[in-house]
């Protein structure tokens, strides 16, 4: 780990930091304040991929990792009005959907990036995003895996309710599942103009150290 990655480390941690903090606050009926946060790590995970490479992007993934357990188990401890702020569950989705999510995020990268230099990112980061909602939301909240954690009690997350108000019946954690995927492909699209400013902004350095 070099200083150069240091920027990539600290953002990577800010995110993961604030994202622990916001998931606990409701923006609206299906969303947290959480959602528009997080979907930015998958920012900070290309970047450093496209700067330094696949293993300078895994090692900032394994610093994010530390920080979101570190960050879950205090929460753990943490009474509030209905229990534990994180709850084991939700503790052990986490960190398994981030990790999960921005490895397969590198490696989507690292295999497309000799292409068109959107392409790279907008894969990676829908791929990614996808995976991690699906990881999290299934292993935090269904009652197939209520299994991980008896004494926590999932049935508000799987009361049946309309997808999003007005589709089909299933379970509330489906679709605050998928209000939580909509916003991070929303995010990827966006990502990409600060991505692109970013990279070619060290593509110019680097050309005038040379």
């Amino acid at each position: 780990m070099t200083r150069s990655h240091l920027p990539g480390i600290l953002a990577m941690a800010t995110i993961v930091v604030a994202s622990n903090i916001l998931v606990q606050f409701l923006f609206g009926q299906w969303l947290t304040w959480g959602a528009f946060t997080y979907p930015f790590a998958f920012l900070v995970t290309d970047l450093m991929n496209r700067i330094y490479g696949p293993s300078a992007a895994r090692r900032v993934i394994i610093v994010g990792f530390i920080v979101g357990v570190v960050c879950s188990l205090i929460g753990t401890q943490i009474q509030g009005e209905f229990g534990p702020l994180v709850t084991l569950r939700v503790a052990l989705a986490s960190g398994t959907a981030f990790l999960i999510a921005q490895m397969i995020d590198v490696s989507i990268f690292d295999a497309l990036k000799s292409g068109k230099w959107w392409r790279a990112p907008l894969a990676s980061s829908i791929v990614g995003s996808s995976l991690d909602t699906v990881l999290f939301f299934t292993i935090a909240f269904s009652s197939a895996l209520v299994f991980l954690e008896p004494a926590n009690d999932v049935s508000w997350a799987n009361e049946a309710l309309p997808l999003l108000g007005f589709g089909p019946v299933v379970p509330l954690w489906v679709s605050l599942a998928f209000a939580d995927w909509g916003v991070k492909l929303s995010l990827a699209l966006i990502a990409l103009i600060p991505f692109k400013t970013i990279v070619m902004r060290w593509q110019n350095h680097r050309e005038a150290a040379l």
